[in-house]
């Protein structure tokens, strides 16, 4: 494999722990629930897309820390993740 198509998939596996961290990290600081039961209640109420738009918050922190240690793949594999996060959020707004 390619050295750079290396590092963008390094980059977007980053940015999908990063965004589930995030997400999870969320739910554990500012619900009164637990995870599944949060989720599962986000998820009837249609605020699965804004937990999810909170945790992709991480992504900037991974995104600009790769442009300062001059990893410009890995970042643009962090921004590949963060469009596909985007996605996922218009899909469940769509559906």
């Amino acid at each position: 494999m390619n050295t750079s198509k290396k590092d963008v998939l390094i980059g977007l596996v980053v940015g999908l722990i990063a965004n589930t961290f995030g997400s999870l990290l969320y739910i554990v600081l500012f619900s009164k629930l637990g995870i599944l039961e949060t989720l599962k209640v986000a998820r009837q109420q249609d605020h699965l897309g804004s937990i999810l738009a909170l945790g992709a918050i991480l992504n900037l922190l991974a995104f600009f820390g790769f442009l300062r240690l001059k990893r410009d793949y890995r970042a643009r594999g962090v921004m590949i993740a963060t469009v596909i996060t985007a996605l996922t959020i218009l899909y469940f707004k769509i559906f």
